[in-house]
């Protein structure tokens, strides 16, 4: 007996219906240059080596290199057969990899486009990874997966140098503190964030071998932290489910001084250095831009019409992903951010304003009443 898989021959809510009529309607729209992909997408990363486009991993298990003026497949990685989750590169920008929901991390060489040596280790999905040169100069896979654990491997040649079990849930996001990169430097140190809420900090010694840097987590949040974010003054930005975004200050010990309030998940946060701004994704389909200094929203970039899954800055431009599978862009130049601002403004007040009323009168009778009311007065 065969069954249908067609959503039409199954029971709708009202409710599901009007959702996919929202979604279908809103799909149609241009905002933000989409260029459109046939899968969803579940992160994005910056071209190494051109600011011209950028590497998106896809559900459908393959890491793709956009060209984001024309739109054009520069590259495809495949091999992996489950989505992909996160990508990173080599310290020697030789090397691409993205972790997978089959539990690995796959790797290709960026320039052959072949897949290499897979990374083994968890248990259960991969959610990220990043990579780093260690003060010995080896270069190290840093992966954390949804069975809560991250592992250190060692590049060359797939060694695991280190595992650590300190989130009792999975982890959500790596990300190398910068100011630890710096030549001197005796470790370098990677914070994680998971869905139990916490961020951890873990220093990786010359040797491969780690140590947590702090026995008690960072607590800035009420539930899940998706993404961490280091600005150029070392300061950490964070997405929580929580609907905030915040600010954890070095000089303050990593204590939150601004948070901004969404109303649903947060997704990503970047921070553009040179206009001074925050930009944010949610789970409620939007881009907001936010005064980094006031922590004021200034403006929102609509045009996604599904949950926004990560962000980029290229230049002047931030570039979002989003499991509608398409790329879009949005300028954070200062005149198109303010015609941008000046736009959405007029579109609400025209929306906003009651429609005129037709008259039922002719215009005699019309002239009569103005007459009629003249003399009452």
């Amino acid at each position: 007996m065969s069954r249908s898989s067609h959503k039409e021959d199954f029971f709708q809510t009202t409710a599901s219906i009007e959702e996919s009529g929202r979604r279908a309607a809103k799909a149609k729209n241009e905002h933000g240059k989409p260029i459109r992909l046939q899968s969803k997408i579940l992160a994005v990363a910056e071209d190494p080596y051109s600011a011209g486009s950028v590497y998106v991993a896809e559900s459908a298990g393959s890491v793709r290199k956009v060209a984001l003026e024309t739109g054009e497949t520069l590259a495809l990685y495949r091999g992996p057969t489950a989505p992909l989750t996160s990508i990173a590169f080599s310290p020697d920008g030789k090397l691409l990899f993205a972790g997978c929901w089959d539990k690995t991390v796959w790797s290709w060489g960026l320039q052959s486009k072949q897949s290499g040596q897979k990374y083994d280790g968890h248990s259960d999905f991969v959610k990220a990874v990043t990579c780093a040169r260690i003060n010995d100069g080896r270069h190290v896979l840093i992966s954390g997966g949804a069975d809560s654990k991250i592992i250190i491997f060692d590049i060359a040649n797939g060694e695991k140098l280190h595992v650590f079990k300190d989130h009792s849930m999975g982890i959500q996001d790596l990300r190398i503190d910068p100011i630890t990169l710096q030549e001197g430097s005796l470790s370098i140190d990677l914070f994680s964030a998971g869905s139990d809420r916490e961020i951890r900090q873990f220093s990786i010694l010359s040797s491969g071998n780690a140590t947590a840097s702090a026995a008690n987590p960072l607590i800035a949040h009420e539930t899940s932290v998706y993404k961490l974010h280091f600005d150029e003054d070392g300061d950490l930005w964070t997405a929580s489910a929580d609907k905030y975004a915040k600010c954890l200050t070095r000089d303050s010990g990593w204590q939150p001084n601004l948070a901004l309030e969404h109303p649903d998940f947060v997704r990503d946060v970047v921070v553009y250095e040179q206009g001074g701004w925050v930009v944010t994704a949610c789970r409620d389909e939007e881009i907001r831009v936010w005064n980094k200094a006031t922590g004021e929203l200034y403006h929102t970039y609509t045009g996604h019409f599904e949950e926004v899954t990560g962000l980029v800055l290229v230049g002047n431009t931030v570039v979002s992903v989003s499991i509608d599978a398409t790329v879009r862009q949005w300028s954070l130049h200062p005149s198109e951010l303010q015609k941008a601002k000046e736009e959405a403004l007029n579109k609400k007040n025209t929306a906003e304003e009651p429609p005129k009323q037709e008259s039922m009168l002719t215009e005699e009778e019309e002239r009569e009443l103005a007459e009629l009311m003249g003399e009452d007065e």
